[in-house]
């Protein structure tokens, strides 16, 4: 899908459709509406491509989803004066249910679930150029999306509205328990489980579509959030044992163009400078473009809103901290005044970095490292799920069910990556004789592998329920913000819903 999707027609119809008042009028059978459309397999296929779509919006992974999960989590840091208000009160834990970017993220996921009920509602009317195959994969993709926007929904607001139907009113549609969406979401994720090939019956344009793994591995993290190793345990042996996926030997493999959709990519958003810009905006964010924001938005010689922080920086094992190497990872995580850049051929000055030069900027996602400092446009997939999380998450399961012994051979294979080449655990640093030790160690090993992923503010979530935390990560963090707020816009607008339903502390 890397290839740019004709969707505008679609895309006008679902638009109209979310407002419908004249169900009743006739219908013209010439004229594109819900009765008419869903006839053909190709009309099908630009229905689930729609969903995706929903996910290159800026109010998701194109520009808020990122502040939003890095803002909340320890890994970032603002890069200076620039940052923007709304996102600085994500930043320093002092935001309410007016947030801007709360209420983008919320109006994104809800997109994403009602163009998924559109697909799994309607599915069943093609009858042209269609297989079962096929209509079986797309309603397992559409499944797959709208388990992936409740997880989002119930690991960061707990309980919200469940809208499992094109027809729920959103204006009326009841807040659900955290066990309901859950519930939801397992059974959703089972779903295309079941439907979905694996990776490897893609190829060509359809290689960013959701897989069996994707499915599998999404259904694992919702399981641990919820502390249930043992559900998660089969859904990631599963993956490992389907010989689908491997650790690709270079590490930034994963975070730049020229290997998208890798041996190590369990699933990714799409993007491409090909098409469009990344100036796809209106009132609500949820513009859609194929070009990213992350490099504006993040980049040393961009805007540099956000950086990383220090704990992280120094979360790396170093031999002046008593570590037997350095870990390379420091240098393809981050970037430091004096690093080369756009392929060597460039040396970065302070002159080129805004905000506070003495700390380190963001490499990941970052076009400069082929590019001028003034280019910074970027059409990189951002890689939702990896294989090294898989097997970082599969080391945690079997040290919570078995034991640290079991958890090795996991954690190892993700520091034996040809050029990160880190000594095994156990280490002087890290101990990992008892399940505490190697809790501690998966966590380390998480945090530096995975740092500016986005997947930090959900560890960090899920280890504090469980009370796994030797200490609060998040300086300014109590118990109000355990949940997200619900907008207040929702509240204001949705019947069903008073200050009542609203989670503590806001």
């Amino acid at each position: 899908m890397k290839s740019k999707i004709t969707l505008t027609a679609f895309l006008v119809l679902i638009g109209f459709n979310s407002c419908n008042e004249d169900i009743l009028n006739p219908v013209n059978p010439n004229q594109l509406s819900v009765e008419t459309f869903y006839r053909t397999g190709p009309q099908l296929v630009a229905a689930i491509n729609s969903v995706y779509a929903s996910l290159q919006a800026n109010n998701l992974y194109n520009r808020e989803y990122f502040f939003l999960q890095d803002l909340l989590s320890d890994d970032c840091d603002t890069g200076g004066p620039q940052l923007e208000a709304p996102r600085a009160q994500i930043l320093n834990h002092v935001f309410d249910a007016s947030n801007p970017l709360v209420e983008a993220n919320w109006r994104g996921w809800y997109r994403v679930i009602h163009r998924a009920n559109l697909v799994i509602e309607n599915a069943g009317k093609a009858e042209e150029e269609i297989t079962e195959e096929l209509r079986s994969r797309i309603i397992g993709e559409a499944y797959f999306l709208r388990g992936l926007a409740f997880y989002e929904l119930g690991t960061q607001w707990g309980g919200v509205p469940l809208m499992t139907s094109s027809a729920t009113s959103p204006d009326g549609t009841p807040r659900s328990t955290e066990d309901q969406v859950f519930t939801q979401l397992f059974s959703d994720l089972t779903e295309a489980i079941n439907r979905l090939p694996l990776r490897s019956a893609y190829s060509g344009a359809d290689r960013g579509r959701a897989s069996k793994g994707a499915a599998q591995a999404l259904a694992a993290k919702a399981h641990m959030f919820r502390g249930n190793y043992a559900a998660a345990r089969p859904l990631l042996a599963e993956i490992i044992a389907s010989n689908q996926y491997q650790l690709v030997d270079r590490y930034l493999d994963n975070f730049e163009e020229e290997n998208e959709n890798n041996s190590e990519s369990v699933w990714e958003i799409q993007f491409s400078e090909a098409f469009g810009d990344a100036g796809a905006w209106n009132g609500d964010g949820g513009g859609i473009a194929e070009v990213t924001f992350r490099g504006q938005e993040y980049g040393p010689t961009a805007w540099r809103n956000v950086i990383p922080s220090l704990p992280l920086f120094n979360e790396y094992e170093r031999v002046a901290n008593g570590a037997a190497k350095d870990d390379p990872r420091i240098r393809y995580n981050f970037y430091q005044i004096g690093d080369a850049y756009n392929n060597g051929t460039a040396i970065l000055t302070a002159d080129k970095v805004q905000g506070n030069i003495e700390r380190a900027s963001w490499r990941k996602y970052q076009m400069i490292y082929k590019r001028a400092a003034e280019d910074v446009r970027s059409g990189i997939n951002f890689r939702a799920i990896r294989y090294a999380d898989v097997l970082l998450m599969m080391a945690e399961v079997e040290n919570e069910i078995t034991g640290p012994a079991a958890a090795l051979p996991f954690i190892n294979q993700v520091r034996a990556r040809a050029d990160v080449d880190m000594p095994p655990y156990p280490t002087a640093q890290f101990p990992t004789g008892n399940q505490a030790q190697m809790r501690t160690a998966i966590q380390h090993e998480r945090r530096v592998e995975l740092a500016g992923e986005q997947i930090r503010n959900k560890d960090i979530r899920r280890w504090r329920r469980q009370g796994f935390l030797p200490a609060e990560p998040i300086p300014n963090w109590n118990q109000r913000y355990t949940l997200l707020p619900l907008p207040l816009s929702e509240i204001d607008n949705n019947s069903a819903l008073s200050n009542a339903d609203q989670n503590p502390g806001y």
